[in-house]
């Protein structure tokens, strides 16, 4: 007995068939991917400044805060983590909402703010003069998978800059280390906060100590 071949039409649905499942198991495979996490470094507010301290305010400096910097592999919204000392990796499905850098930026004014050492904090870029000038760079954000359990790490640098004479005052390196409660992306996320209020407020704690004599240089306009 001589087998027919299929009909022509049914040759074509077949064909058509097998180029669709790799587009329908790529479909599938896509599905299964979860959604990414988005997280924040979310600041605690600014005490207000004392009665005494308010009182020193006509004579206080206005501070313009630049834009904090970020050193290269720390400037994007990826969640940095290290298990090897040099090697920097990234979890895949957890993001910050935007780069530590920007985020920190309104924490370093409130803290500075909360010191009640200055007559204004300004967030550059800004049409307002300011006397001294902060310069920030991250150095690192990291949770560090080297040791158990896993901690994070924040490293920041500060440069206090007199704006007329531009000569450095004082600098100083921030290096605040905190244990993740969890060994996932999260735990990491809730020390790295921690660590981040504690180096921003020693440093607003350092640029007021730093500006404690100072004086505006003879001519400066105020």
């Amino acid at each position: 007995m001589i087998r027919q071949p299929p009909p022509p039409f049914t040759r074509l649905a077949v064909a058509a068939l097998l180029l669709l499942l790799p587009a329908a198991c790529s479909m599938f495979d896509a599905a299964k991917v979860p959604p990414p996490a988005f997280y924040s470094l979310s600041g605690v507010g600014a005490s207000p400044p004392t009665k005494a301290a308010a009182a020193r305010l006509g004579a206080a400096p206005t501070l313009i805060v630049n834009p904090p910097r970020a050193a290269p592999g720390f400037d994007s919204q990826r969640i940095i983590y290290v298990r090897e000392p040099y090697q920097l990796e990234y979890f895949a499905h957890s993001e910050w909402i935007d780069t530590p850098a920007r985020m920190i930026a309104p924490r370093i004014v409130a803290a500075l703010e909360g010191t009640g050492a200055f007559r204004a904090v300004v967030l550059a870029p800004s049409a307002a003069a300011g006397d001294l000038r902060l310069d920030v760079e991250i150095i690192r954000l990291q949770q560090e998978f080297d040791r158990s359990p896993s901690r994070t790490r924040f490293t920041l640098r500060a440069y206090l800059v007199d704006s007329d004479s531009r000569q450095v005052l004082a600098w100083r390196e921030f290096d605040e280390t905190v244990p993740a409660p969890q060994a996932n992306p999260y735990g990491g996320v809730m020390a790295a906060n921690s660590a981040v209020q504690q180096a921003v407020q020693r440093l607003a704690s350092f640029c007021a100590g730093a500006t404690g004599n100072w004086r505006p240089s003879p001519g400066a306009r105020r």
